[in-house]
């Protein structure tokens, strides 16, 4: 790992949400001489969860060292949160990188793998009360920086999270300028990008849609911080 030819891992799961991954790889990948590894289990085609397949390029076993290891989020993450081979893998992996990643839901999945003790963190809003139950302190801000942890709103939130990435990295003068190459501007035709600016009716529509979902998610959180109590239990004895 050096810093002319950094080495970025980005985990790649079946529905994971594909922005929150591809985001984030669309400014990695323009960081001169950059490696950029999407690692799973296997290197067969993923689904997204709204139909894009994407290919791994390394497999968990077979992923080199990695100045950055990020986790997006997604519907998937549920059953990372219980996932022994991934949580195994983001807890031995997350001492020797750089810095570590959450993107939206993808923060839950570091505090299942013990990551997020006692750090300031971010996901998206409906989400974001679950981080408690991984011993970290919610922060509702669209990136959250805790030392070398970096997390991030929903969805959107990934690309900023991976240009403060850069700067760090690099300096800011080099974030800029990958931000002007990707002609990252937004001005979107409405204030509707939050709960507070998109007002209760639309909030409380939106909350009615996702119930069920948050219902299953919770569920995920509780077993995936349980899981980890038995796993730190486990290690105490």
């Amino acid at each position: 790992m050096t810093e002319n030819a950094p080495s970025f891992g980005l985990l790649l799961f079946p529905n994971v949400t594909q922005l929150d991954l591809t985001g984030p790889y669309e400014v990695l990948a323009r960081v001169p001489g950059a490696q950029v590894h999407l690692l799973w289990k296997t290197l067969d085609p993923v689904r997204s969860d709204t139909g894009l397949t994407i290919l791994p390029t390394a497999t968990l076993a077979d992923a080199p060292p990695l100045d950055l290891l990020l986790v997006p989020g997604g519907g998937g993450i549920n059953a990372l949160l219980t996932d022994e081979e991934v949580l195994t893998f983001l807890a031995e992996r997350a001492s020797g990188t750089r810095y570590l990643s959450g993107i939206c839901t993808g923060s839950l999945v570091l505090g299942a793998a013990g990551l997020l003790e006692g750090k300031r963190a971010g996901t998206h809003w409906a989400s974001r009360d679950f981080l408690a139950a991984f011993g970290a302190t919610p922060v509702a801000e669209r990136v959250v920086v805790d030392g070398t942890l970096f997390t991030g709103g929903g969805v959107t939130a990934g690309i900023d999270v991976a240009l403060r990435i850069v700067a760090e990295l690099f300096g800011e003068p080099a974030a800029k300028l990958i931000q002007l190459s990707i002609e990252y501007d937004p001005k979107p035709p409405f204030d509707a990008g939050s709960p507070e600016a998109a007002g209760e009716g639309v909030t409380a529509d939106l909350l009615a849609r996702m119930r069920p979902m948050l219902d299953t998610r919770a569920a995920a959180v509780t077993a995936g911080a349980e899981a980890l109590r038995h796993r730190r239990s486990g290690r105490a004895d």
